[in-house]
């Protein structure tokens, strides 16, 4: 761990363990925001992965520890209610990771915690890939191999490092093609689409399939909501494909889920009073953000804040309670 991360660690321990810390996150109600649980540790701290993944062996150590500090409570309950006598938490998942089913909901069975997991709807049931999952594993695995990918990405202007072409798998390698993807974010998110059409074929799904999400719904622990249809930035579809986007996916909720939320959850946090409008027209009296902070009963109910958590916040929770001091102080 890197000094400045082991002073956040060290002021976060300190933070949580302060009775006033206690009194102000009792007051107000935590949302983690979490994407994936990967089976192994060691894949899941590396750099091109850990602000998305958590390994299964962390997640558990993290639900352990969050049972000791947080009332652990489903979503809306915490939205309509976000202070308690012992400060409240909920877990959100975004997208709708075929490792959801598979590695956190065990887990979550297991400790009895609550989660809501947010669906891109295009998605789930179907062989279709999420580009930075799709362009970056794709160049971790086959590295200069991918010739098709390689090709594509020059002529769009974004010629992959010879770092990164090369095949050592090392963590300057994998912190290269995180560096890599944050570079192809301001490609049109169609073309960046059709950049996986160029990845290698995979054996498995990146999503969940709709099996599981039945699945998870019916144990009465999981829920699920809206994360768009096609995890388009709405901000930059024009008004038909807004209004197509989010109703498309409101309707296959309805058809495919008992109970979905009334929540919505903004794809990559993006959202300008346009898509605000339109969130609220389809029915959705809350929305959940990227932006960090606690909920409190004054939020904007269509920008509900919420802490993020990848690899490294679930390791050490006192890098997690660094966010949540960063977050109350808000």
């Amino acid at each position: 761990m890197v000094m400045k991360q082991q002073v956040k660690r060290l002021m976060g321990s300190i933070w949580l363990a302060a009775p006033p810390a206690r009194v102000r996150l009792a007051r107000r109600g935590t949302v983690l925001m979490l994407h994936r649980v990967l089976a192994s540790d060691a894949e899941a701290d590396l750099p091109h992965r850990r602000a998305l993944c958590i390994g299964a062996g962390a997640f558990d150590r993290l639900l352990g520890w969050l049972k000791k500090h947080f009332d652990c409570v489903p979503l809306e309950d915490l939205l309509s209610a976000p202070a308690g006598q012992r400060p409240r938490i909920s877990l959100t998942f975004d997208d709708g990771w075929h490792d959801n089913a598979e590695q956190a909901f065990p887990l979550l069975q297991r400790h009895g915690v609550p989660a809501s997991i947010f669906l891109a709807t295009d998605y789930i049931g179907t062989s279709r890939r999420f580009w930075w999952e799709a362009i970056g594993e794709s160049l971790w695995q086959c590295g200069g191999a991918c010739t098709a990918l390689l090709s594509a990405l020059e002529a769009e202007g974004h010629p992959v490092p010879a770092i990164i072409r090369g095949g050592q798998m090392s963590a300057a390698r994998s912190k290269a093609i995180a560096r890599y993807l944050q570079d192809l974010k301001p490609l049109p998110p169609a073309r960046l689409e059709q950049l996986t059409g160029f990845c290698p074929p995979q054996d498995h799904c990146d999503a969940l399939s709709w099996e599981q999400v039945a699945m998870m719904e019916a144990s009465g622990l999981i829920r699920f909501g809206s994360h768009g249809a096609g995890h388009a930035i709405l901000t930059g579809l024009d008004d038909p494909q807004l209004r197509a986007d989010i109703a498309r996916s409101a309707t296959v909720l309805r058809e495919r889920c008992r109970h979905p939320l009334e929540v919505f959850c903004y794809p990559n946090g993006d959202v300008d009073a346009r898509v605000r409008a339109a969130v609220a027209v389809q029915g959705y009296p809350r929305a959940l953000a990227t932006r960090a902070g606690l909920v409190a009963p004054e939020s904007d109910p269509l920008a509900l804040p919420r802490i993020d958590v990848g690899h490294s916040a679930a390791r050490w929770p006192g890098l997690l309670g660094w966010r949540l001091m960063q977050g109350a102080l808000r």
